[in-house]
């Protein structure tokens, strides 16, 4: 079972490696190396699960050195919540990129992008050695850029460019923040770093790392004040892409990230989790209201992704019990409802030739499954029963109320309120009212994308059931546990796996 663990790292490098090899002059090749690797990772996390819910906690120790002398990777509740919400999402963009991806020319370069990009997520989120998660971050994060500029236009090269000069600002916090930590205690394991803060204590060391720390995962998590790469990447980007950037990967490279580190490793205090909750309120109420104002479906879509990691950094924030398992389950479903808006978006582009809302107008006539679905992550984002959004959200307002933050439930009441208000919008003007005569002979999106809709809205429908108590023991329940467990997670991974 401890040799499951390097698979998924490796598995999506092979694919990024055997894509360009045996994929370029072979048309469908490369679709099949993507989709085949794509749904073994899907169901190797999916085996995570029951691992680490039987085992609490595995380590796979590269070469054979133990930590915390040598790299290792850790499979704990948390990294088997984040495999299955990155690789669930990965494979349905991979169907949904079929069809999709056949207006662009060279289709096995994306693919070769996308396993790599995939590779550094699965990395950051098994990896137990903090510099080794720099690096994976920074694969993730070199390929997303390449990614973000795949269309080669003006506007893709403008906001490509844009994206990688912040994401290397934020690498260079992060890799600044570390190498002062290996000067503090000579370890870069974070499970040893973790107990080297305990018996030396972080002096003004720690709060200063603290810093640099919140805002390079900030930048990567476009937290704002720090947001201004994501408005411009993702409606440049493919929409497959506009889905993993926001659907999984600003939460990957930043707030799991920045959670592990501080609840694991430094250890979380009072004031470190104030922040986190204004800095969460603060985008949450910020990404709504300039998304209200967006006529670009996409980039609308692009500024409710600052808004929605608001809810989840603010949840996190809280540091009770129901605070994290809110903010890991709103995690969970903004990935899923975000990137079916991101496809739903993309299609209307791929059958309409625009993402102006204005320009569009009753194309539930002539795109009957793409409205469908546009309508579920609608109510889903907006917190309307019985979709998954409103029971995430619900559970952030209670959360907060029994904490005793009464003004960030109120601020978490009114962003669901304007994101209801901006998502009819997007349904008025894109899917209601008349169809415009230039899109009478328009029609219905190939069936691979339409599956792939199909799929994410049926889990936006389904996924209250992952709140059922035999259900939750093995998905969040554990994610939430490991985050609460602190620095027993350095006794555990240290004691390979036992207390």
């Amino acid at each position: 079972m401890i040799n499951l663990l390097p698979l998924f790292p490796v598995i999506s490098l092979a694919g990024a490696f055997l894509i360009p090899l045996i994929g370029r002059n072979k048309k469908g090749v490369s679709d099949a190396i993507t989709f085949i690797c794509t749904l073994a990772l899907f169901g190797l996390s999916i085996v995570s699960l029951f691992i680490s819910k039987e085992k609490s906690l595995l380590v796979y120790s590269i070469g054979g050195w133990k930590p915390p002398l040598g790299i290792c990777f850790v499979l704990d509740g948390l990294s088997a919540f984040m495999l299955v919400t990155l690789n669930i999402v990965s494979f349905l963009i991979a169907i949904y990129s079929i069809s999709y991806m056949e207006k662009y020319t060279d289709k096995y370069k994306f693919y070769s992008l996308f396993m790599l990009m995939v590779a550094g997520m699965n990395g950051v989120i098994l990896t137990g050695d903090i510099f080794n998660l720099f690096v994976f971050l920074e694969i993730a994060s070199v390929a997303s850029y390449a990614l973000v500029a795949y269309g080669t236009e003006e506007e893709e090269l403008e906001a490509a460019f844009k994206y990688a000069v912040m994401g290397t600002i934020a690498s260079s916090f992060i890799l600044l923040g570390i190498g002062l930590l290996y000067a503090y205690t000579s370890t870069l394991n974070m499970a040893d770093l973790s107990g080297v803060i305990v018996a030396k204590g972080g002096g003004l060391l720690l709060p200063f790392v603290t810093v640099l720390f919140i805002a390079g995962f900030g930048i990567k998590s476009a937290l704002v004040p720090f947001h201004a790469w994501l408005p411009d990447a993702h409606p440049s980007a493919p929409a497959s892409i506009s889905a993993m950037l926001s659907g999984v990967l600003i939460k990957i490279l930043g707030i799991y990230s920045l959670s592990r580190i501080l609840f694991n490793v430094f250890g979380v205090n009072k004031f470190t989790l104030l922040v986190l909750m204004v800095l969460g309120a603060i985008s949450l109420l910020i990404g709504v209201f300039l998304a209200i104002g967006q006529w670009d479906f996409k980039r609308l879509l692009a500024y409710h992704s600052i808004s929605q990691v608001g809810y989840i950094v603010l949840a996190i924030g809280l540091g009770t019990p129901l605070g994290i398992l809110a903010g890991l389950f709103h995690l969970f479903n903004h990935s899923v409802f975000k990137s079916l808006l991101f496809l739903n978006s993309g299609a209307v582009e791929y059958a309409t030739g625009t993402r102006d809302l204005k320009a569009m107008g009753g194309l539930r006539q002539r795109m009957p499954i793409t409205a469908t679905t546009s309508w579920i992550a609608s109510m889903a984002i907006s917190g309307v029963p019985p979709f998954n959004g409103f029971w995430s959200k619900l559970i952030i307002i209670i959360a907060c109320v029994q904490s005793g933050r009464i003004g960030f439930a109120i601020v978490a009441v009114v962003g669901s309120i304007l994101t209801l208000a901006s998502f009819m919008k997007v349904q008025k003007y894109a899917f209601f009212g008349g169809l415009n005569k230039k899109f009478e002979n328009i029609k219905e999106v190939p069936f691979c994308m339409q599956l792939s809709m199909y799929l994410f809205a049926i889990i936006c429908i389904f996924a209250a059931v992952l709140l059922i108590p035999r259900i939750s023991a093995y998905f969040i329940n554990p994610a939430q546990e490991a985050l609460l467990s602190g620095h027993r997670y350095a006794v555990m991974v240290l004691g390979g796996g036992k207390l």
